[in-house]
């Protein structure tokens, strides 16, 4: 059984606006689940149910900005305060501002930074297939069957992955292009054909490329970047 999480929890945690101000946009009606207009007392599923912000609610989020950041390892993805030091630390930008996506804090990434919920929200939900392409080495030369394999779908987490395109680079070395994301997904795929992730980069989020940018260095995206991003996922949203 899936685990369910409040709605004001659920747009808190992906960083679409704060509890209280989650609890001001379903009161205002402000919020669809499932294409229904959202009650306070309601629950969902992450992977499963469509949340969406209607345009009131998207309105008010003012001067909406957006970075992307090339994150070192040991670097939690999250804006809670924990004891581990947060993305949100290592950043010098004024407004407030939410990771797309909680990723290993034992990896680097390509991540990107915004206060534009109804973005946020787009490229997090599983059914938009947003493309996701990783550089990954691991400790022992692969086969091409293993890449195969990888490539193809498998059960882990008792669910099936989707399938990826996977192209090697060296023996060690190949680089795979995930439409979804699962706990720790790359790693596990890995482990299923007898290896082990050594290095795990994120290079690319859609059209939104990591260049040269260096550990712990980020930048505003290009106006160029935002067109094309956002003309895909429209493209997609209207689907």
């Amino acid at each position: 059984m899936q685990e369910k999480i409040r709605l004001q929890k659920y747009l808190s945690q992906n960083g679409i606006c704060s509890r209280r101000k989650a609890e001001e946009y379903i009161k205002s009606w402000q919020v669809k689940v499932n294409w229904k207009i959202a009650e306070l007392w309601q629950s969902v599923i992450s992977w499963k149910d469509k949340v969406e912000l209607l345009e009131q609610a998207v309105r008010q989020q003012n001067n909406l900005v957006y970075y992307k950041i090339n994150k070192p390892r040991w670097i939690v993805t999250t804006c809670a305060e924990y004891w581990d030091k947060n993305i949100i630390d290592i950043v010098d930008i004024k407004e407030r501002i939410f990771p797309v996506w909680r990723l290993d804090k034992d990896s680097t990434w390509l991540i990107l930074l915004t206060n534009d919920g109804r973005l946020t929200n787009y490229l997090i939900h599983p059914r938009y297939e947003h493309q996701k392409e990783y550089i990954v080495e691991t400790f022992w030369p692969l086969t091409d069957v293993q890449l195969d394999r990888l490539s193809k779908p498998m059960y882990i987490l008792w669910s099936k992955t989707k399938e990826t395109i996977v192209k090697r680079i060296s023996s060690w070395t190949f680089s795979i292009i995930l439409t979804e994301w699962k706990n720790r997904q790359i790693r596990r795929m890995v482990e299923k054909i007898w290896s082990k992730v050594k290095k795990l980069k994120r290079v690319r989020i859609e059209n939104i490329k990591l260049w040269n940018l260096k550990y712990w260095e980020y930048k505003a995206l290009t106006e160029t970047e935002k067109k094309i991003l956002f003309n895909k996922i429209w493209l997609k949203s209207e689907k």
